[in-house]
């Protein structure tokens, strides 16, 4: 049987993940803050990930968030505050990429294993016309140059593994509702299941890259 990672469990997104796993006939170790994880706290991802045993087959972060602190998306220059960007990053950008430092022990070396981190395609620079969210918008784009040079040295130990960064769609959860108005969502459930879809159909070549629900690449 598959073994999956997914951090992030108590989330929209995430618990859906991990019934469309489950659904699969994965075996899931579910994390979250619940569990006493905070990504953001490098001791509390050593603590968690360190406590388990591999090898696991898949690594899937869906953490994150659009408005931490209580503070909403700036929407001018002059809505930026210093302590707001630095808590996207952590959360956003950092917290990920801290799992997977301490996750690859967990990954097989010699068979496929995937690390998936949710982005977003606001992070995208090229696909960026509107403007605004500017912490949100550069801490996803920091995100998606780390895992792509996660990717790199982790295809030096791990041959067959995939590092790639997945925009979830716009889903319905609690987590920006109120900035969907009037856009097409879809249900936790729905996009779960594309997601793990295109998971499936990830191969090494694809390996850094960020991709939509659906499989198709995303500008940078």
């Amino acid at each position: 049987m598959e073994r999956a990672i997914v951090v992030g469990a108590s989330g929209g997104i995430g618990a859906a993940i991990v019934a469309g796993l489950a659904a699969r006939g994965v075996a899931v170790t579910g994390l979250s803050r619940r569990d006493g994880l905070d990504v953001t706290d490098e001791a509390s991802v050593t603590q968690a990930l360190g406590s388990l045993e591999g090898p696991f087959d898949l690594v899937f972060v869906a953490t994150g968030a659009l408005a931490p602190q209580g503070r909403g998306p700036e929407k001018a220059l002059r809505g930026i505050d210093a302590g707001h960007v630095a808590a996207q990053f952590a959360l956003n950008a950092t917290g990920p990429m801290l799992v997977l430092k301490h996750a690859l022990r967990l990954m097989p070396r010699d068979g496929r294993a995937v690390f998936v981190a949710l982005s977003a395609r606001v992070g995208s620079i090229g696909d960026n016309a509107l403007g605004g969210w500017y912490s949100y918008r550069a801490s996803k784009t920091a995100l998606n140059q780390m895992l792509h040079t996660g990717a790199i040295e982790v295809a030096r130990s791990h041959r067959h593994a995939v590092v790639a960064a997945l925009h979830p769609g716009t889903v319905d959860t609690g987590f920006g509702a109120e900035f969907h108005a009037g856009r097409a969502t879809i249900t936790p459930d729905e996009a779960a299941t594309l997601m793990l879809d295109t998971i499936a159909r990830l191969t090494p070549a694809d390996s850094g890259g960020f991709f939509d629900n659906a499989g198709a690449r995303i500008p940078w």
